[in-house]
């Protein structure tokens, strides 16, 4: 009802100033927390609430619940035109349903009829990747950059490509499952069911499983590590690896810098079929900074097939960090908000549980 394809997008940098600044809800939901804010024309969140993914099942009810009674706080001390919602799972090409969610129970979701005749708002659902990447593209690290790529490393990779100013999700809604690329034949089991996916080598589950492994081999250059995760394999996380690495723990250091290469190696097969401008470096994995970016450039440039007779692309560190998917599920419903810009927004009404 409310969804866009790329052509409406590409009119996006042209739409009126008046209808820029219009502000507009973005939420992003995930398997532990679902987070909505007010962002404005500029990408400023102006306000922002937190709430934990109800545990009850995660059934779409319960969990549409809760994203209804976030945006109606919101709607009551702002004057909002419309909501996305930045979902982690397939989205469909119309953006209006969610096909799979692997940490929820959505299958084949009609999440934004749901919501639209909930809330009385229009509604875009977007996979939470590409809402991150578009964010990136107009407020952050890929401004200003035709054709960017974004990948975002999490518990696995996520991905999206923007290109010549709106979101390629592909024909059918699904582009960008990157982290699920084969890179070793035969190689560790992952959860879509293959063996051997990218994310399996360059994602925090990689990072934590590696480290882990030290400890079940009872190997002794993992004791300091070990010791800082309170001497238990379970206190031993993505973040406290970072944390590690930074205070110069040799064994740290060289788990972060081995999830580098093998980002290199993704990256170079991705500038061979894409050959994109910039590739943006996102998710809590990216926080380890260089740590992390050094060793993928410097294999990237290794790898990267026809290196040195073509130009290379840039590899940065995302700028907007945690809160690029809310704000690019917000920026992506401000274009359908014209619809209502005329319209003075009543006091939303609350619906009946």
């Amino acid at each position: 009802m409310f969804g866009l394809g790329p052509r409406a997008e590409r009119r996006r940098r042209a739409l009126p100033a008046g209808l820029l600044r219009l502000p507009t809800i973005g939420v992003d939901i995930g398997g532990t927390k679902v987070v909505a804010g007010v962002v404005d024309g500029e990408g400023k969140v102006l306000e922002k609430l937190r709430t934990d993914t109800p545990h009850k099942s995660k059934s779409a009810k319960v969990v549409e619940d809760v994203i209804v009674e976030l945006v109606l706080e919101l709607a009551d001390r702002h004057d909002v035109h419309a909501v996305g919602v930045g979902a982690a799972g397939w989205v469909d090409a119309e953006r209006s349903t969610v096909l799979f969610a692997p940490h929820l129970n959505w299958r084949g979701e009609p999440l934004r009829e749901a919501l639209s005749s909930r809330l009385r708002f229009p509604v875009v659902v977007e996979n939470d990747a590409n809402a991150a990447a578009w964010a990136e593209w107009r407020f952050g690290a890929g401004r200003g950059e035709e054709h960017m790529v974004m990948l975002t490393l999490g518990t696995g990779i996520g991905g999206a490509v923007v290109r010549d100013g709106y979101v390629d999700r592909g024909k059918y809604g699904l582009a960008g499952e990157f982290g699920h690329m084969q890179v070793v034949p035969g190689g560790h089991r992952c959860p879509c069911g293959n063996r051997g996916c990218w994310e399996q080598y360059s994602s925090g589950n990689a990072l934590v499983r590696d480290a882990r492994e030290l400890v079940a081999e009872e190997s002794p250059v993992v004791q300091a590590l070990l010791a800082r995760a309170g001497g238990t394999v379970e206190g031993i996380t993505g973040p406290l690896v970072t944390e590690a690495a930074r205070a110069g723990d040799p064994t740290a250091t060289e788990l972060l810098y081995d999830v580098g290469t093998w980002l290199g190696v993704g990256i170079a097969n991705l500038a061979a079929a894409l050959d994109p401008g910039r590739f943006v470096i996102g998710g809590g994995v990216s926080e380890a900074g260089d740590l992390l970016l050094t060793p993928a450039r410097d294999t990237f440039r290794r790898t990267l097939t026809g290196r040195g007779f073509r130009p290379e692309s840039t590899i940065v560190h995302a700028a907007l960090g945690n809160e690029a998917g809310l704000v690019g599920a917000a920026d992506l419903a401000r274009q359908v908000a014209r619809r209502f810009r005329t319209i003075k927004r009543r006091r939303v009404e609350r619906a009946v549980p």
